[in-house]
């Protein structure tokens, strides 16, 4: 009895404590208590200090968490389980209700609360301390329910009309839920019960990734799991658009939530072709093996037999590397087996890109950009829709590592390249290609201070090639046979330069250098007389090549400025760079052997290293001088704001360049043609002009051939036109016109937007606009009233040559290329890729795109209307990746048949 009176003395003794100290602080607001109840208007302490006082004890008694025993009189006596594991911290705005009698508190109004990791926010907040339980919900006034619950567990967040929790098991219910996952989805249900942090049961849940109030769509389901950050497992499931109910209904239904990337199955595209009938493409399977590595393999089948495989690749390190690689094999059937037109063929093509991060390896770097395959791949294949690639018969492959080594002047580069024609179907690579060179040495210059005199600027260089060079067709590509003709070499190069002023203005630079080819093959013609020809053969053996040549040129810089005074233009000045070189190499005709030739009944010379990768010696001395004149144009112009008084430099004419060459050795036509190019910017550098042309000083026979006469001898002007060409690019947008100013970043939106139309402007790739959109800006427009106002932009791109080398007097290409697009609506985009070839009077490949932004879906239309690839792509979808899936589109196939 001793002892169970002390405990209840103990026990009333400390409630005592806990009660006197809350009582200190409650204040009687308009002298009202009722059942007990008394409010209180402190918004921070109150509810803390009586939760304090309440565990007081148990807060005491648990220095170390091993102890759940306490000692009274030396009678030990199990310690109770404490019901709360940590402080609730809590505040309000308006008031806080404390009933002790029923041992609940409630917080009104922007009512807040933290527990260990969850934060709470409310309208009303409800503790009930004896049943573990806390109730969130908003305030209803006359116009509307605010202040809906907002509950935050780790990275789990959501909003909700009303939740009772009880945070002793953890367990709640939660009415009207609305959470949005980290993968953009929304999720809203009716009622739903959370057994634990690793499963929750919901009624009437609602799916989607609108964030609207009434959504462009949701998925509806009557009952599902969610898994919190993994999955959504669900029964039947109907798609409503715009709260309308569609026929596409699942049984089941299963919704990936994991932040990371997932397996799973990739739905194809269905279509129709006349010549394969039916098919499906791009369907398979997904597989993300690790954060740094993915594989996606796809297959296409056709209902004539046809079929393709498909295997992509991602691959990145932080920090170190990135890149991706493709292998695509098509088996297309043309046809019906028993017909005479039946036919089969089969292409492949192979894409690898390899880039390193720059901060990876400053003094080691591996890249590779690989496009090698079939010859008629882009041409023949069902499910490429790359227009450039289409339009381009040229393949270039290239992979390479370099090396520096550091502390030393030498520089590794190992590299392999590939180039194919696809239209004469013919390859040529280096298998590999090694270059070693040293960076420039200064072997008189003093160890501290400038370089004065010409001897100490005398700088050194070295460079060592060797390559392995295959040269094939498309027929022996990967096979044994391609190696047959492979052909290779070793070549060194050394190059000795200095330069120096002479008289002031005048800079020279002599130079000199040497270089030494190694063969490992030869060529010998012998006669056999016999069969009275020439018999060629190829021999192995070890040959050294040795050649030299030396030269100066004399250099200097004119500068002319002309001042006006007239207006904004205040100066213009003209910039001249005339250069005169001399070079001179012996005559190295001393390598070749000489054969007799049974045709002329004459003994001829022939070079052994015809066949060499790196040339043959030089023939003949060459003595010559070279002289060109550079010229560029600029004027200085004041600003229209008058507060400014720096003048601004504009350029007025980029260059205007002229070469030739003079060889004194020669015994006939010693000049050689007058090259000229020039280049300049116009109407605020939005065209760009170019213009080349090649001028003969010599006359030409009736036959077309060049002879020893200057034109101008035979009647003609001084020089010859044999060639010319000129290209024009031009951009413009409704902006051009508006007469504002516009800032740095819309320029360079500008910029940036011209340069993609102009490598668009042969079209793109038609299977974009199916991607999902997955920038992570948020980029909304403002809706506009495009009354009198539609943005539109176009590109323009002129090419004209000029023929004349024989008297052929016409214009060989002249084509004008267009690009552009406008905003019908802020939601509407049209767009044309198009042109005129005015050689053959005819429009060239054009590509028609509509584009529409459904807000969280997304619409559009790709039509070549005409030519061999006649074509069209429809796609309507939704953005969000995570429902890629829940789209459709449809294609129709180019009816063609290549040879």
């Amino acid at each position: 009895m001793l002892i169970k009176e002390r405990h209840i003395i103990l026990f009333f003794f400390l409630f005592y404590l806990g009660f006197s100290g809350v009582k200190a602080q409650i204040l009687d607001v308009n002298n009202s208590k009722k059942l007990g109840i008394e409010k209180t208007r402190d918004t921070s302490k109150v509810l803390s200090k009586n939760l304090i006082n309440k565990s007081k004890l148990a807060q005491k008694n648990t220095l170390e968490s091993k102890k759940d025993t306490i000692v009274v009189d030396s009678i030990t006596v199990k310690k109770p389980k404490e019901a709360l594991a940590d402080i609730i911290d809590h505040s309000s705005d308006e008031f806080i209700e404390i009933d002790l009698k029923k041992n609940i508190s409630t917080l009104y109004s922007n009512a807040k609360l933290h527990y260990q990791d969850v934060d709470l926010e409310a309208g009303i907040i409800i503790i009930d301390y004896k049943k573990n339980l806390i109730i969130a919900k908003g305030i209803q006034d006359t116009t509307e329910y605010k202040q809906l619950p907002y509950f935050k567990q780790r990275q789990e967040e959501t909003t909700q009309d009303s939740l009772m929790v009880n945070y002793t098991t953890e367990k709640a219910l939660i009415w009207g839920l609305n959470s949005e996952q980290d993968n953009g989805i929304l999720v809203g249900s009716g009622v739903s019960k959370k057994i634990n942090d690793s499963t929750v049961y919901v009624r009437d849940i609602v799916i989607t990734t609108s964030k609207k109030k009434k959504p462009d769509y949701d998925i509806r389901i009557k009952e599902a799991k969610i898994v919190p950050n993994k999955k959504i497992i669900s029964r039947v499931a109907q798609l409503f658009i715009a709260d309308v109910p569609t026929p596409a209904i699942l049984p089941f239904a299963y919704f990936p939530l994991t932040k990371n990337r997932t397996s799973g199955i990739l739905m194809p595209t269905w279509g129709e072709t006349s010549q394969q009938g039916y098919f499906l493409q791009n369907g398979g399977y997904y597989l993300a093996i690790s954060d740094y590595f993915d594989l996606a393999l796809t297959g296409d089948i056709y209902t004539n037999g046809s079929w393709g495989f498909r295997a992509q690749s991602n691959y990145a390190l932080r920090y170190k590397f990135n890149g991706n690689f493709s292998y695509n094999y098509d088996n297309n059937v043309y046809s019906l087996r028993g017909f005479d037109d039946y036919s089969k063929s089969s292409n492949y093509n192979i894409r690898w890109s390899h880039s390193q991060a720059a901060q990876a390896n400053p003094n080691m770097r591996l890249s590779a950009s690989v496009n090698l395959g079939s010859s008629k791949y882009y041409r023949e294949s069902l499910n490429e829709y790359n227009t450039n690639s289409f339009l381009n018969n040229q393949l270039s492959s290239s992979i390479s590592f370099s090396k520096k080594f550091v502390g030393t002047p030498f520089n590794l580069s190992i590299s392999a390249t590939h180039s194919q024609n696809t239209n004469t179907e013919t390859i040529n690579m280096s298998l590999p290609s090694l270059q070693l060179s040293m960076d420039r040495i200064y072997p008189f210059a003093p160890k501290s201070g400038t370089k004065k005199n010409a001897l100490q600027k005398l700088g050194l260089t070295y460079n060592l090639a060797s390559d392995y060079r295959i040269s094939t067709s498309d027929s022996l590509f990967f096979k044994k046979e391609m190696f047959e003709e492979a052909k290779s070499g070793v070549k060194h190069n050394v190059a000795l330069s200095t330069n120096m002023k002479l008289f002031k203005y005048f800079t020279v630079n002599p130079s000199a250098s040497y270089k030494e080819t190694w063969y490992f093959d030869y060529l010998t013609k012998q006669y056999n007389p016999e069969e009275a020809s020439i018999v060629t053969d190829t021999l192995n053996g070890f040959k050294a090549l040795r050649e030299y040549n030396t030269g100066v040129s004399l250099s200097t810089n004119v500068y002319g400025t002309f001042n006006i005074k007239k207006g904004r233009l205040k100066a213009i000045r003209h910039t001249i760079r005339p250069s005169v070189s001399y070079s001179y190499r012996p005559d190295f005709s001393f390598y070749d052997e000489e054969v007799y030739n049974p045709d002329t009944q004459e003994t001829e010379e022939y070079s052994p290293y015809k066949s060499g990768i790196y040339g043959v010696p030089g023939k003949g001395i060459s003595n010559s001088i070279g002289i060109s004149v550079n010229n560029t144009l600029e004027a200085k112009v004041m600003s229209k704001d008058s507060t400014k008084t720096e003048t601004k430099k504009v350029s007025l004419l980029n260059s205007l360049n002229f070469s030739t060459s003079y060889n004194m050795a020669a015994d006939t036509m010693r000049w050689s043609p007058v090259s000229m190019n020039a280049g300049t910017q116009l109407f605020n550098n939005k065209m760009r002009v170019n213009f080349n042309a090649s001028l003969d000083p010599y006359a030409i026979n009736a036959n077309g051939s060049r002879i020893d006469m200057f034109n101008i001898e035979n009647g003609g002007s001084l020089f010859r036109l044999t060639r010319a060409g000129i290209t024009m690019n031009y951009s413009l947008s409704n902006k051009t016109f508006s007469g504002g100013a516009s800032n740095q970043n819309e320029q360079e939106n500008d910029a940036a937007k011209a340069s993609s139309n102009e490598r668009n402007m042969m079209g793109g790739n038609l299977n974009n606009s199916g991607k999902s959109n997955t920038s992570k800006k948020n980029n909304k427009k403002k809706t506009k009233l495009y009354y009198t106002k539609m943005p539109w932009n176009l590109s323009l791109s002129y090419s004209l040559q000029y023929t004349n080398s024989r008297r052929e007097d016409e214009i060989s290409t002249s084509s004008l290329m267009f690009n552009g697009d406008i905003e019908l609506s802020p939601k509407w985009n049209v767009g044309i890729n198009s042109g005129y070839d005015f050689k053959r009077k005819g429009i060239t490949y054009t590509q028609l795109h509509f584009q529409r932004d459904l807000d969280s879906w997304k619409m559009s239309f790709n039509w070549v209307p005409f030519g061999s690839r006649t074509t069209y792509y429809f796609f309507i979808g939704v953005k969000s990746s995570v429902l890629s899936e829940l789209k459709y589109d449809k294609r129709k196939l180019p009816d063609k048949r290549l040879f």
